[in-house]
């Protein structure tokens, strides 16, 4: 089972029933949450930038 980590709020989501998702630069990421990908949606640089950082 592919296990992804939603970039807003750190979720492991599984990648086959993350009830959201969305392309950017040419990745796909998994959440939680649809208000997980609308935040996400809205400033995609904010969460990679925090991602990278941990």
């Amino acid at each position: 089972m592919a296990m992804a980590k939603d970039p807003v709020c750190n979720m492991e989501c599984d990648e086959k029933t993350a009830p959201a998702k969305s392309e950017y630069k040419g990745k796909t990421y998994y959440f939680c949450a649809p208000g997980c990908k609308k935040a996400f949606d809205e400033d995609p640089e904010k969460y990679l930038a925090k991602a990278q950082e941990s």
